[in-house]
Formats: structure tokens, C-alpha cells, sequence
């Protein structure tokens, strides 16, 4: 862990301390991404990822590895995989169980693996194997995602798939839910539009809530065949995104007030605030009404924070809408005001994009897109459902390069990435300033 005080300017508060994590200057190194459950409850250690990139890693890389960083012992990394392949990381809120994927899939074939294994290294244990088709279906699973999540009961850990053999373009994409008590599988979602589902499992307490789960639905997705046989890739949300909360069986699924209706977009990102029964999403305003709901971003485009409450599923957004006030009044729900709230209305220019809250929910970090690949780095504190962000300030610019740094081509400078650990102390996030990718974490003077 080494002392960045450079990266403090004059616009960041007294107090903050910025520390470098990782320094392999021949290969980049990040955080594993803001909604990813990799830390322990007791926010003293957390997984990050050596030859890796913002969105994953390469599966056939050699060099990569998940590493438990030791926060209390000056940052010390030790390497927790080594496998071919190790994708969908998380830590079991039992805060010394860890859960991971190794993907050797490949569309049509292969095989899928859930392990576990101690934070320590210890005891680690192949608890699952699929490589044939699953249970009632002809699908096998392929192109695994990188991102998993678990219960927050720590019984069940889900994630998302190709189901396809690649050879149809509206071949399927689906939802994987592993009941650790158990060891059965089950998939409770399935079709073209899962392609990026981002999974979350509600952080919320309660048994009936332990079961949801946020996901994205990217309409518009199709699979196009490439020459090489049996291949796979995806084009993602040409008819606009939502998101929903389903239930881990497959049932209760329910809608957020968010975009796709020609003049607000769904970004791509959103979380659970801490263990409330809200959410938040990223937005961009358009700034005409757009029938198709895309948008072409420009320095003028607003990206707002719009927090919500999931309600009963009735139908997809509508484009007679212009406005999702009038959309949840024209189903039935009166007070718009109660399912969404424009948490960026008092900032006079929001350019949010990527952000993450603490566990308690009372935090929250974004960063600040800029046209030109700036990423400042912001905190702010949250209210009660409905209440703007409060106490909104600047931390740090997370790009400058360093004098004669050569940034690596093809990793973007703009994927910071920010988060906080659970107990809202400390807040990470990645930087190309050295000119390779690497990690970096921010002590709070809070």
C-alpha cells in the first residue's frame, strides 16, 4: 500500500489520505466492479483482481488472479485463485467464505464450476459441476458473466449465462440460481433480452426480501453468428433498458419507474441503497423525444441519480410516455412521487455514470463523467426515500497522468469505478495516472 498524497489538490477535503494498492507496472490490476459483494462485514479485507481489466478479465489469461487485499496489514495482497477461467467472485457474509465460477464453457459444450474456498486459502472445495445440459432444458450454459451475487442470508448465489448453441441470433440468455443448502440449480429467467442482466441480491435483512433480486433487461439484443463455429457476442439494448426485481424463483417480478420512454435512457448501472428496499439508477436526458429511447451523449446531456421503488409489474414502458410521472399516473399509481425521486435535482450539472452507497445506505461516491475522460471523484450523503443528495463534494481527480506515463491502449481511463467498503470509510477506485491500469483506495476523514 503506498501513499499517493499527490493525487490530494487543492479542491479536496483536509483529512482524505489516497493510497496506491497495486504497482505491477507490466500488468494492469483493478477493483472487481462498484456492486460486487467482495468485501468482509467487517470491512478489513476485500478481493481485487491482478490482469484484469474494468469488466472482467481474459478466461485463457494465465496471469490472472483474484487477491484478497489485507487492509489492516498495510494493503498485503495474496493471491485466493489461480485456475484457468475463475469469473463471478464473492465473499459469503459469514465474512470468511468465499464463492467463485470457473468457466471452461464454450457455446453449445464444456463445463461450469462453483467453488469455495476460506479468505485465508483454506479448505477450498468444488461444490458444483455442470457440463451437460441443464436440468429440463436443452440449454448449456456459456459465456458466463463476470459478476455474481449472494443472498444475503448466504444460501443462494446467483448468476447470468449464453444459453444458446451460437448459431440463431435470438438465441437465449438466462439467470442462474445455485441453492448452496441444497446444491440444486434452477433458472428462474430466460430469453434474448438477459444478455446483461447485472444481478443483485437484495442487502436487505428480511427473509421474504433475501429472495430478490435487481436485474437489468437489455431489449433489442440480438446474437449475431461470427465465422468462427459455435462463437458468441452480443449487441445490447437496442430498444432501451429496463430494470426489475424478481423474485430468486422466478416469481413477483416488478418494474421500476426508469427510463424508455423517449426522453429519459437507463444507463446501465444501478444498486440497492445499502439494505433499503430502493434502488438507484444512472440516467441520461435526452433532449428530444426519441421514439427508438436512444441517445447520442453530448457535453449538454444531463446523467442524473434517479432513486425508485419497485411496484407490481403491469407492462414494459410505454412511447406514448413522455415523462415517467405520467407513465406510473396513466397505470394507476397516482403519486408518481412515492416510486421515484431525482436524488442529482439540486446539482446544477449532473454527470453521474458509475456510483456505489455503503451498507447502512446513508453514503454515497460517483463519479463525474466528463466529455473530455476526466473522472473526478464525488461523496455525498443520502437521506430518507425521496430526499435529494445532501453535503455533495469533490475528492479528487482519479486521471491525471503521471509525468511521462504512456497509458496502456485499450483499457479506457473513464472506467473508475468507484465504491465504498461496507462501513463507508474508506472508498476505491481505479486510475491509468502511472499509465497502467491499477487499484487505489481513499481513507475518509469521516
Amino acid at each position: 500500500m503506498i501513499s499517493r498524497p499527490d493525487l490530494i489538490d487543492h479542491k479536496s477535503p483536509d483529512g482524505i489520505e489516497v493510497f496506491q494498492l497495486t504497482d505491477d507496472p507490466e500488468l494492469p490490476s483493478c477493483h472487481v466492479y462498484m456492486e460486487a459483494q467482495i468485501f468482509t462485514a467487517d470491512s478489513k479485507r476485500f478481493i481485487l483482481h491482478r490482469s484484469a481489466n474494468p469488466h472482467g478479465s481474459d478466461r485463457k489469461d494465465p496471469n490472472h488472479r483474484y487477491q484478497v487485499c489485507d487492509i489492516e496489514n498495510n494493503g498485503k495482497l495474496t493471491d485466493l485463485t489461480s485456475e484457468l477461467g475463475t469469473c463471478g467472485i464473492c465473499v459469503a457474509p459469514d465474512n470468511h467464505t468465499v464463492y467463485y465460477f470457473v468457466d471452461e464453457t464454450y457455446p453449445g459444450g464444456g463445463k461450469l464450476t462453483l467453488k469455495k474456498v476460506n479468505i485465508d486459502g483454506a479448505n477450498r472445495e468444488t461444490l458444483l459441476v455442470i457440463d451437460s445440459f441443464l436440468s429440463g432444458t436443452r440449454f448449456r450454459p456459456s459465456a458466463v458473466y463476470p459478476l455474481s451475487t449472494i443472498s444475503s442470508d448466504g444460501q443462494r448465489i446467483a448468476i447470468s449465462c449464453h444459453l444458446g448453441d451460437g448459431n440463431y441470433p435470438a438465441s437465449p440468455w438466462g439467470l442462474l440460481v445455485f441453492d448452496l443448502t441444497t446444491g440444486q440449480m434452477t433458472l428462474p429467467l430466460a430469453g434474448p433480452s438477459w444478455c446483461n442482466v447485472h444481478p443483485q441480491y437484495s442487502r436487505s435483512l428480511a427473509p421474504e426480501a433475501s429472495h430478490d433480486i435487481l436485474v437489468q433487461e437489455n431489449h433489442g439484443t440480438f446474437t449475431p453468428k461470427k465465422n468462427i463455429p459455435g462463437d458468441c457476442a452480443y449487441i445490447a439494448a437496442l430498444g432501451g433498458i429496463d430494470i426489475h426485481v424478481v423474485r430468486d424463483d422466478g416469481m413477483h417480478f416488478r418494474n421500476f419507474a426508469w427510463g424508455r420512454d423517449g426522453l429519459e435512457v437507463c444507463q446501465g448501472h444501478q444498486c440497492w441503497v445499502g439494505r433499503e428496499p430502493w434502488a438507484i439508477s444512472s440516467t441520461f436526458e435526452c433532449n428530444e423525444y426519441r421514439p427508438d429511447g436512444l441517445l447520442y451523449l453530448t457535453p449538454e446531456v444531463n446523467c442524473r441519480l434517479i432513486a425508485g421503488k419497485p411496484f407490481p409489474y403491469l407492462d414494459h414502458y410505454g412511447k406514448s410516455s413522455q415523462k415517467a410521472a405520467r407513465w406510473l399516473e396513466s397505470i394507476g399509481l397516482p403519486d408518481a412521487a412515492t416510486m421515484r425521486s431525482d436524488l442529482s435535482r439540486n446539482i446544477a450539472k449532473p454527470r453521474f455514470v458509475h456510483f456505489a452507497t455503503d451498507i447502512s445506505g446513508k453514503k454515497l461516491i460517483s463519479d463525474g463523467f466528463t466529455i473530455h475522460r476526466q473522472a473526478p471523484l464525488y461523496i455525498g450523503r443520502l437521506g430518507q426515500f425521496g430526499e435529494p443528495i445532501q453535503d455533495f463534494t469533490y475528492l479528487l481527480e482519479t486521471t491525471p497522468l503521471r509525468e511521462g506515463a504512456n497509458p496502456q491502449p485499450g483499457i479506457s481511463n473513464g472506467h473508475v469505478h468507484p465504491f465504498l467498503s461496507p462501513d463507508g470509510k474508506l472508498a476505491f477506485f481505479n486510475s491509468m495516472e502511472s499509465g497502467t491500469l491499477q487499484a487505489y483506495m481513499v481513507r475518509l476523514n469521516d
